[in-house]
Parts: C-alpha cells; sequence; structure tokens
C-alpha cells in the first residue's frame, strides 16, 4: 500500500504543478507577449493557446481529483469522516474542508472562465480588438485567471497543511 500511495501522491503532485506552471507561464509570458503584437492576431492566439491549455489543465483536474480521493482512502478518510462534526473539527479536518472548498471554487470559475467568458472573449477580440466589448471580457477573462492562480497558490498551501499541520 505504500508504494500505491507514493505513486498517487507523485502523480498527485505532477498534476498540480502542470496545472499550476502552465497557468502561471500564460499569465506571465503568453498573455504580456500578446499584448505587445498586433491585436489582430492576439485574438486568435490566445483562443488556441487556450483551448489546448484548457484539455490540459482539466486532464489536471481529473488527475488531481482522482489522486486526492485515493490519497485520502489509503490514508484511511472516509465519507463518514467528512460528515463527522468531531473529525471536521480537528485542525487536519479543518484543512481539508478548506482546500475541498477552494478546489470546487476553482473547478467553477475555470469553468465559467474556460468555457464562457474566455471564448467570449476570444471572439470579441477577433471581431474587434479594440472594441469596448473585447476590452471588457477581456479584462474579467485575465481577472479570473489571476483569481483562480491566487486559489492555485491557496491550495497548495492547505497540502503542505495537511501533510505537515499548520503553521
Amino acid at each position: 500500500m505504500q508504494a500505491i500511495y507514493l505513486a498517487s501522491v507523485f502523480l498527485h503532485i505532477l498534476a498540480a504543478v502542470v496545472w499550476i506552471g502552465g497557468m502561471f507561464f500564460l499569465i506571465m509570458v503568453v498573455v504580456p507577449w500578446l499584448r505587445r503584437g498586433n491585436r489582430a492576431t492576439a485574438g486568435a492566439m490566445l483562443r488556441d493557446t487556450g483551448i489546448r491549455f484548457r484539455n490540459v489543465g482539466w486532464a489536471c483536474f481529473a488527475v488531481l481529483l482522482a489522486t486526492g480521493v485515493l490519497n485520502l482512502w489509503l490514508r484511511r478518510v472516509g465519507f463518514e469522516d467528512l460528515v463527522s462534526p468531531e473529525w471536521l473539527s480537528t485542525p487536519f479536518g479543518r484543512a481539508l474542508v478548506l482546500k475541498l472548498t477552494i478546489f470546487a471554487l476553482v473547478l467553477a470559475l475555470s469553468f465559467a472562465h474556460d468555457f464562457v467568458v474566455g471564448p467570449r472573449a476570444t471572439r470579441a477580440m477577433e471581431a474587434d480588438p479594440g472594441g469596448a466589448e473585447a476590452l471588457r471580457l477581456r479584462r474579467a477573462a485575465s481577472w479570473m485567471g489571476r483569481l483562480n492562480a491566487l486559489l492555485a497558490l491557496a491550495l497548495v498551501f492547505l497540502g503542505v497543511v495537511l501533510v505537515r499541520g499548520w503553521p
């Protein structure tokens, strides 16, 4: 069981690294580079890059969910614990509930960004790169991405707390 647990933790961390690293690459490299270039082609480039990363990101979410459940099961945390007020009042229980809540928020925010606001923003940028609608949607998508990045860092912190305890 120890080997399965270590493999699951390894995959969990790897999926988090790919997801978070890709997100920060987009935020810190791709988007600033696109802002310096031709706005007419930036929309298409952002759309294509976003679709490719969206597929990677959602695959990472699936791996994170599967390995997270497996890791908890291997640590002998069951559904009955997640509904036990006594267990939930422990430092581990509080950290886990907070992590699961933030993960659910990340999934909802990612869905809205990836399938609603982001595609609308890229279509608006392609139709009228300097238009008010393109600017509004681009800003909304940008803020959603930034918030998701901050929430991702909170998830990493809570992952450390689950293993090492609260500071």
